[in-house]
């Protein structure tokens, strides 16, 4: 996937002016959507946006890459929640590690927390804290989807997906021909847009 920046300016690296805010969101499939994440982070202060729609669990995300490009001293960055920012407390440090020795300050939303090169030991200490809360909350969501499947497809009622229709897809690549843009045809079918993308390819 794509980052996307907002506005569409062209990223210049060589700029002088620091003292800017710059918000990231990121979510993790086509199909959800980022609004309620840049709604807040423009409400906050955002002065320019950068987004990615790819798993937190990678760090190869051009809009993660192009933001870190972007960002100088004196700048700050703002994050609705630090599982925005990464998915392993891992990451969640050496990310924040990195942008802070820069001199960029880094402020989670939902959190309430401002990082910096001058934060405390007892302020590091949370990070690490909440980073650990939110890590764990995630692997306990996807021991429950397994063990749910599982029961699942032991009692025989586990079916998957429903498959998309041939005709919604035919329908699909007509109207994409036709120049409708394929979110909007993935809306009006009824389509998952991850599923539309997946039989386009195939």
């Amino acid at each position: 996937m794509t980052g996307n920046t907002d506005p569409p300016t062209p990223l210049d690296p060589t700029r002088q002016i620091s003292g800017q805010t710059v918000g990231y969101a990121r979510v993790s499939s086509p199909e959800q959507n980022l609004d309620r994440q840049t709604t807040r982070l423009n409400e906050s202060g955002a002065q320019k946006l950068f987004t990615d729609t790819v798993s937190g669990s990678t760090r190869d995300r051009p809009g993660l890459a192009a933001a870190t490009d972007y960002l100088r001293a004196g700048d700050a960055l703002l994050v609705v929640s630090m599982d925005r920012l990464a998915r392993s407390l891992v990451d969640l440090h050496a990310l924040v590690d990195e942008l802070t020795a820069t001199g960029v300050t880094v402020t989670f939303l939902q959190e309430g927390q401002t990082y910096s090169t001058d934060s405390s030991p007892t302020g590091k200490l949370l990070l690490g804290m909440l980073g650990a809360v939110a890590e764990f909350e995630r692997s306990i969501i996807r021991e429950r989807q397994a063990e749910g499947i599982a029961r699942a497809k032991a009692r025989g009622v586990y079916k998957g997906r429903a498959p998309v229709p041939a005709e919604k897809i035919d329908k699909a690549r007509e109207l994409i021909a036709q120049g409708v843009p394929k979110a909007r045809v993935a809306r009006d079918l009824g389509i998952s847009r991850s599923a539309l993308y997946k039989h386009l390819a195939d």
